[in-house]
């Protein structure tokens, strides 16, 4: 049974300031990093190779020297409490270091492998992650790679919470704590079956588009923002449209015939090889193209095998073709 801390922990034997410091380089930190990181007692139990009850005694000991709850459970599921995001924020600084540290040592002596935080959208993670991380796994047999599959908005906040170490996505305008470390530009286009009526348009313009049956993805595709201004200047009302959650299913669609879908050729490149679609770019004035990118946090090094991940990926999609890149 998971943890089930109250909101308030008591207070009469919470630790002074001074002996906190103690606290913080018991086992109590790191388990409650793991905690916080996977929201759950049994993963973090299953992560760090100890029994749920041992990582329930050290999230509970760290709560008594605090006098206060670092988790609240809503809805069978935990979640950081204020006084755990605060911690959880500082804490990950403290611990990294020194993960890493023992991570590279180890990967050194051969021990065991490193670890890679990887995040991607969808879009990358069809087309271009498996054979990526085929080679690399081949290269690097000793390295793990955890892997997400995710908005680019969200591999961007995760960079930002530090939960990832390399992103991989789209993004206009990155914050200010996001390198895009490697960036190709990208068309945006119809994507379509060989023998759609659009196939054969010559100035193909969002306008034109509309007058057919179109797929577009929903706003948390990072397409859906670059597109929405033309999707509204383009018609006089709001034209119907199939709105969806993932690449994957406007491939499909265009495949079907009846549709063409609004996106770069990112994440069709296989059946535009094929010759199962075609990929067509807008030519709309003043469309800015979408940018696909390598993302790192600013200002801070990477560790031994994320470096050592980076490398290959950038050296991977140097030397590729992206269709549609600019």
């Amino acid at each position: 049974m998971e943890h089930r801390p109250s909101l308030e922990r008591p207070r009469e034997h919470a630790l002074s300031a001074s002996l906190l410091a103690r606290v913080f380089h018991q086992p109590s930190l790191l388990y409650f990093n793991a905690v916080a990181t996977h929201l759950s007692i049994r993963e973090a139990a299953r992560r760090l190779n100890v029994a749920s009850s041992a990582v329930t005694r050290q999230v509970a000991q760290l709560e008594d020297a605090l006098g206060i709850a670092l988790f609240l459970r809503e809805k069978r599921r935990l979640r950081l409490s204020p006084a755990g995001e605060i911690l959880f924020r500082h804490s990950r600084r403290l611990v990294a270091p020194m993960e890493a540290a023992v991570s590279e040592i180890e990967l050194l002596r051969g021990v065991r492998a490193g670890s890679v935080r990887i995040a991607a959208a969808e879009s990358v993670g069809l087309s271009f992650l498996p054979s990526l991380i085929s080679d690399f796994g081949k290269r690097y047999p000793r390295l793990t790679l955890d892997i997400a599959i995710i908005p680019s908005a969200e591999v961007v906040q995760r960079l930002v919470e530090e939960r990832i170490d390399i992103g991989f996505g789209f993004i206009a305008k990155p914050p200010r704590q996001v390198d895009i470390a490697f960036r190709r530009d990208v068309s945006i286009g119809a994507l379509m079956s060989p023998d759609h009526p659009l196939a054969t348009v010559d100035t193909l313009t969002m306008e034109r588009c509309l007058d057919h049956p179109l797929a577009v993805g929903k706003p948390e595709i990072s397409i859906r923002e670059v597109i929405e201004p033309f999707l509204k200047t383009s018609a006089s009302i709001t034209p119907p449209l199939v709105e969806v959650n993932s690449i994957r299913l406007l491939v499909e669609l265009a495949i079907g015939g009846h549709y063409a879908s609004i996106m770069t050729p990112i994440g069709a490149q296989n059946e535009i090889a094929a010759g199962r679609l075609i990929f067509r770019p807008l030519q709309d004035g003043g469309l800015p193209t979408n940018r696909f990118g390598i993302l790192v946090r600013a200002g801070s090094s990477l560790h031994l095998a994320p470096a050592i991940f980076f490398e290959h990926a950038k050296a991977y999609f140097e030397s590729l073709s992206l269709p549609g890149a600019i």
